[in-house]
């Protein structure tokens, strides 16, 4: 007997996104991991428009980092990042407290994006509710824009706090929010934003956008909100190569029951290392934010000829009402 397509629908485990048809993106929405990874929805592989991988999935030195997505240390105590907790006085700490991102199912799914309903389980209890937008859309030839919105509800009658080591007491590890972990590679990729320049000038600061550059590619993370320009970006170079924006970077973000926090963040994904200019110019696509002059390019970057295309408006971006900035 055929399956119908519910079964065949609860037994997927993943979906691709493409940009006008070519793979871009893997999302894998039904994980299969250890409970101390705390399981949750994550894109890998994400590539460039030339086949480049930009995402790294469970790499040796920390086995919970999964490709991008959304993360959080810390909400009423239990750890939705995965891995040791950090308590205060005891520093990192191996602790039965994972919770679990659960795909409840899709409002609108299309090869461009998707809308997803989630739910935030720890305790046996259920936290938060969750409706996540991505959408692709194309850039120019050699570059496209992963935007990813998040609208996290407090699902209990009591107020949660969501928190970071930082806000437990690890000075400068203000994590969890919107996280991407990209490819290690022979060398530390480069860091700079529109006025600084460096992993250390960039880690616990706002700017309206941030590049991280490897040695073929370039990623461009914008806030694409006011309020998500208000957080501060958390970033590795030297270490490894990762960037988030951080919810609570020093102190916790207080959600009422029943009230939404939402964020969003525009990515464009580049072949290639971008000058800060072309940066500049790329971030001016993904954001509606006022345009920032940037700063002397960082000596490292070589400069490359201005794209004029403008971001185009993908189906996904139109039908869920997202889309970068035009």
């Amino acid at each position: 007997m055929p399956r119908t397509g519910a079964a065949r629908e609860a037994n997927r485990t993943t979906t691709v996104l493409r940009c006008d048809g070519r793979p871009v993106a893997g999302y894998v929405y039904r994980p299969r991991l250890p409970a101390e990874h705390a399981p949750r929805p994550y894109l890998h592989p994400v590539r460039t428009l030339g086949g480049v991988t930009v995402t790294e999935l469970r790499p040796e030195d920390h086995r919970h980092h999964l490709g991008a997505g959304l993360a959080v240390a810390d909400v009423a105590g239990f750890d939705f990042w995965g891995g040791r907790t950090y308590v205060r006085g005891r520093g990192p700490t191996e602790l039965d407290n994972h919770g679990t991102q659960r795909h409840q199912g899709w409002m609108l799914c299309y090869p461009d994006g998707f809308l997803e309903e989630l739910d935030w389980v720890a305790g046996g209890r259920l936290l938060l509710t969750e409706r996540r937008t991505v959408a692709v859309q194309r850039l120019s030839d050699d570059r496209w824009a992963l935007d990813f919105t998040t609208a996290l509800t407090n699902a209990t009658g009591e107020e949660l706090s969501l928190g970071s080591p930082a806000t437990n007491g690890r000075a400068g590890a203000g994590y969890g929010g919107f996280f991407w972990r990209a490819p290690l590679g022979d060398r530390a990729p480069s860091v700079f934003t529109p006025h600084a320049e460096g992993e250390a000038a960039a880690h616990g600061r706002t700017a309206d956008w941030l590049a991280l550059s490897g040695a073929d590619w370039t990623l461009v993370f914008a806030g694409a909100t006011e309020e998500t320009r208000a957080d501060p970006w958390f970033v590795r170079a030297a270490d490894y190569p990762g960037v988030g924006s951080s919810l609570a970077w020093d102190r916790p973000l207080a959600l009422p029951p029943g009230e939404t926090v939402t964020r969003r963040v525009v990515t464009a994904v580049a072949d290639g290392r971008l000058s800060r200019a072309e940066a500049a110019r790329t971030a001016a696509q993904l954001t509606d934010a006022p345009s920032e002059a940037p700063s002397a390019a960082p000596s490292d970057t070589p400069s490359e000829a201005p794209s004029d295309t403008p971001a185009a408006s993908t189906g996904a971006a139109r039908r869920t009402g997202k889309g970068a900035a035009r």
